[in-house]
């Protein structure tokens, strides 16, 4: 099958193709409507695409190989006594509090490849829900739910916290690793019966100085595993990029990024641990990128050099910014692909030294995927 690129964005979901005479639009799906995340299943070959539809709610849809029409999933749906936070405390009363109800559909991974018909949702507010019939149901994964933290996090760049990263170990499906903003990484060694969180290394400088440290308030905006080496996991943080060699449960933060150590997006060579793309902008204060330059950086040697990369990238007045899910890298180890929230559309053939534009007339992206089911 030809490589293939699966773009969300805020009012539809284009399929773009490989062809002789480069990318082009294949198929264009959900016109008018905004997603939020998308999924192809490898295992099956099924497409499932996440709707956020405000208040008509979110939607999930599945489309089977060879069939011409997408087919309606459940969606995850919280226990009507689960609750959440409405606010910060006032004084000395606990925080009030809210029930809980699905926003958004964040995070869309398989369960492992020896698993057919597996899914993992994250969401907003910061639920994990699991499938095990191909999105006709869900289950809220409570062990998670229920832990005292919880009522810790709180939300970053969405209102409520919420789960964007979920991360399945290939030696072992019962091996599961989240992002929560602001709610840290938690990970899983049993199928998701217990957990631990793990935040050695991180720091937050949004909480007073003497919460700096606390694991289950730190911001990861995405977080990334090597397949071929899982233990080597990336993290574009709120305050930084940092590194863990052992499966996340420490960091080190990373003290050379160019042009900025801010951002939201990161993807990691599939065979290459050391190897890992970042789209920097300015700071938290001024989401652009560094001097209306949009830039790719890149690390061949575990962080501890960066280079900026532009070949093909817009070099002046750009005011592009790259949101968590919009970075790609295929299984090749050469192809990238990123989408902005000016609506750009950018493809790499030789791992980020050059930049081919397929498109700037796109609504803004929120997700790009290279499609799996090849």
């Amino acid at each position: 099958m030809a490589q293939r690129i699966l773009v969300g964005t805020r009012k539809a979901l284009f399929v773009y193709g490989r062809t002789s005479s480069g990318w082009q639009v294949e198929a264009v799906h959900f016109r008018g409507e905004p997603l939020s995340v998308v999924l192809s299943d490898p295992r099956d070959g099924a497409l499932y695409a996440a709707l956020n539809l405000g208040h008509f709610g979110a939607k999930l849809w599945r489309l089977d190989p060879g069939a011409e029409k997408w087919e309606e999933c459940a969606v995850p749906t919280f226990p009507a006594d689960a609750l959440v936070n409405a606010g910060p405390p006032v004084g000395d009363a606990p925080p009030p509090t809210k029930p809980a109800t699905l926003s958004e559909i964040w995070a869309l991974e398989t369960t492992g490849p020896d698993r057919s018909g597996g899914l993992w949702a994250g969401t907003i507010p910061g639920g994990l829900f699991r499938s095990q019939d191909r999105g006709a149901s869900w289950q809220l994964v409570e062990s998670l739910w229920n832990r005292p933290e919880r009522w810790q996090w709180f939300g970053g760049g969405k209102d409520e916290p919420g789960i964007h990263s979920v991360l399945v170990d290939p030696r072992s499906s019962d091996r599961v690793t989240v992002g929560v903003s602001c709610g840290g990484v938690w990970q899983t060694l049993d199928d998701g019966a217990t957990w631990t969180c793990y935040g050695k290394g991180l720091r937050a400088d949004y909480v007073p100085p003497n919460l700096a440290d606390a694991a289950a308030t730190q911001d990861p905006h995405r977080i990334v595993s090597c397949p071929a080496a899982p233990d080597t996991v990336w993290m574009q943080h709120h305050n930084g990029i940092f590194l863990s060699r052992d499966g996340g449960a420490s960091w080190r933060e990373l003290s050379t990024p160019r042009p900025a150590a801010f951002g939201f997006a990161v993807a990691v060579h599939p065979q290459d641990p050391d190897t890992a793309w970042f789209v920097p902008a300015t700071v938290d204060a001024c989401r652009v990128p560094v001097d209306a330059r949009f830039v790719v950086s890149r690390t061949r040697d575990g962080g501890e050099t960066f280079e900026v990369l532009n070949r093909g990238l817009p070099s002046e007045d750009a005011y592009d910014i790259v949101f968590r899910h919009a970075l790609d890298i295929d299984g090749d180890g050469r192809s990238l692909a990123t989408g902005s929230t000016t609506g750009g559309l950018w493809v790499s053939e030789n791992g980020g030294d050059d930049w081919q534009c397929v498109t700037h007339t796109l609504p803004p992206v929120y997700c790009v995927r290279f499609d799996a089911r090849r």
